[in-house]
């Protein structure tokens, strides 16, 4: 039987920072109806250089926040969160977890026709493995090969997604894989797909690029759907809330650049001090 009440409660999305807006705006856009609210640990951001044991503590952090404001699915829009912390969170939380590795994964074994396929992300998410495991899972003859694109991230946030820098730090990046005969590359990052054209143009057509946010946004719907957990069609254009843990006014600028509209709800909050909700006298903006 279909649940109304939980049906029209929020999905909750974290990252450790702004890069999980494209996965926000993702969502959004293929799930209107639906409510959102959006925590970016921005206090703490990058989660990349962090031992396991400090992303899994932040994470859960975050998670309880979340599960404060009522949510019925958590997406953990952070790829080193989701390597790190993602079966910890799936068996603790009450309410269904998804993160943004598998389904990029799942989508990149299924595209790739001769399973030669490229994994770009940050140190951090190369490093931990997670999509290639991801990956062999579903396909064991496949190579997978993983590179680093740290500048990519500083790119996005800086607006340089076109131009010749961009492209020329692009080439530079792609260079390896292509020549490795890749016929298929993943945005392991939630910022690159703000670079999908450009790369898309350097690739070339013969390459499939799978962004990871398009990606989640079908998993969360599957899941949604398989639940009976849909927010009503009828119920309009949902409504989008946003908390911080620090630099309300740059995350309120890029917001607005990257999804297209200026945050109306947007809070800070300090994650260590609370569980539910914003601190008392949180900054309002």
């Amino acid at each position: 039987m279909r649940d109304a009440a939980r049906a029209s409660a929020p999905i909750g999305v974290f990252d450790s920072g702004i890069g999980g807006l494209t996965v926000l705006r993702a969502l959004r856009r293929r799930l209107p109806a639906e409510d959102t609210v959006y925590l970016g640990d921005t206090a703490r951001v990058p989660y990349g250089p962090k031992s396991p044991e400090t992303v899994r503590r932040y994470a859960a952090e975050a998670a309880e926040f979340l599960l404060g404001q009522g949510i019925k699915l958590l997406v953990v829009a952070c790829n080193t969160a989701t390597a790190r912390a993602l079966p910890d969170l799936s068996e603790s939380l009450p309410v269904p977890v998804i993160g943004v590795v598998e389904p990029g994964a799942r989508e990149a074994a299924r595209r790739s026709s001769s399973g030669r396929i490229g994994v770009i992300g940050t140190q951090g998410t190369v490093d931990s493995g997670a999509y290639e495991a991801a990956i062999l899972a579903l396909r064991p003859e496949a190579v997978v090969e993983g590179l680093a694109c740290p500048l990519f991230v500083a790119l996005v946030e800086e607006g340089w997604t076109e131009g010749e820098v961009a492209r020329l730090t692009a080439e530079r990046y792609l260079r390896p894989l292509l020549g490795r005969g890749i016929d298929t590359l993943v945005l392991g990052c939630t910022h690159y797909p703000l670079l999908r054209p450009l790369l898309q143009e350097v690739a070339g057509s013969a390459v499939t690029l799978v962004d990871s946010a398009e990606a989640t946004a079908d998993a969360v719907q599957r899941e949604l759907e398989r639940r009976g957990l849909g927010a009503p069609v009828a119920a309009g254009q949902g409504a989008a809330r946003y908390f911080v843990t620090d630099d309300a006014g740059r995350f309120r600028r890029l917001a607005a650049r990257w999804l297209d509209e200026e945050p109306e709800s947007l809070e800070t909050v300090e994650l260590a001090r609370t569980a539910g909700g914003p601190r008392p006298g949180a900054s309002r903006r």
